[in-house]
């Protein structure tokens, strides 16, 4: 049981590595699918993992062995290392619940501040101009959705590459990458790993939105210009707004605009190899912790005497 309740915890470790090549070798939307559902299957399977650990060792003692109706406290093969993994275990999920929980308050008040500016500013149909120097645009979800974008930004690109920069943010708004953002949120409080995965996924939703904003305006240039300025000018500037509201202006501009500048092909079949090996890791990750967990229930089982061991 041990051993199987190991791997969810160790596998995490690998994606980061295989995520940053996967968004390089598919097609961004579905780079984004692929990580997001990876990085919340490895985060899931990984606290699994820890909560069988925690009930393990809380069963080898009796009063949690009586209340949970066993005839015997639970005794398995490895009883010398399961309250060691129990005590670790339950240090490492109370860390993340409490760094989870101040996130999710965080992100909250300000999601809340951004949508209340925004209401009080008339909207031209989805745009929101915000009376403020410092450049910042971002796609604002709610009912309904907003791109909100300050007059600095505005005073620092052209007519142009502001339609570009509309352009990008719509794209957002319209894949609902917001969600994409907020799982990667979650599964980074899930397994320290993650979190380098949590920003290889922002950066495919930003790819993801940089080609659908180029087959909009169907200029590939402009598009990469428009948020190169962008991010020039809003560079040093620290922006509120929360982290699941995708901006055109984050994440690695310079490998954005030389994707956007470099011809469009399709790779090869060979060179999807990466994104196979992070699907069988999340694969081997989540079999591995099932059945850890089906052996731990079988240990249960036998414990409260319905089956002989």
């Amino acid at each position: 049981m041990i051993a199987l309740l190991l791997v969810p915890l160790l596998l995490p470790f690998l994606a980061p590595a295989l995520a940053r090549r996967t968004v390089d070798r598919l097609a961004p939307t579905t780079a984004l699918w692929v990580l997001t559902a990876s990085a919340l299957a490895l985060a899931g399977a990984c606290v699994a993992a820890l909560g069988a650990l925690i009930l393990a060792g809380l069963l080898t003692f009796p009063a949690f062995a009586a209340l949970g109706e066993l005839v015997h406290p639970l005794r398995t093969p490895a009883d010398y290392v399961v309250l060691p993994a129990a005590m670790a275990a339950t240090g490492v999920l109370m860390l993340s619940a409490w760094t989870l929980a101040r996130s999710a308050l965080r992100q909250t008040r300000a999601f809340r501040t951004a949508r209340t500016q925004a209401d009080r500013r008339p909207a031209a149909g989805d745009l929101c101009v915000i009376e403020s120097p410092d450049p910042d645009a971002y796609a604002l979800p709610g009912r309904p959705h907003r791109i909100v974008v300050t007059t600095g930004m505005l005073r620092s690109l052209g007519p142009a590459e502001r339609e570009a920069l509309f352009a990008h943010e719509r794209a957002h708004n319209r894949a609902g990458h917001h969600y994409f953002l907020a799982a990667a949120e979650l599964a980074a409080h899930g397994h320290p790993a993650l979190r380098a995965t949590r920003a290889t996924i922002r950066f495919a939703a930003e790819r993801a939105a940089d080609e659908a904003a180029a087959d909009v305006v169907g200029d590939r240039r402009l598009i990469a210009t428009a948020i190169a300025r962008a991010a020039l000018a809003g560079n040093a500037i620290p922006s509120t707004r929360p982290d699941f509201a995708p901006a055109a202006a984050t994440g690695p501009v310079p490998q954005r605009v030389a994707a956007l500048l470099a011809p469009t092909r399709r790779p090869p079949r060979t060179t999807r190899r990466t994104a196979f090996l992070l699907v069988a890791c999340t694969v081997l990750s989540v079999a591995a912790g099932a059945a850890g967990v089906v052996d731990f229930h079988h240990e249960v089982e036998v414990a409260q005497s319905e089956e002989a061991p």
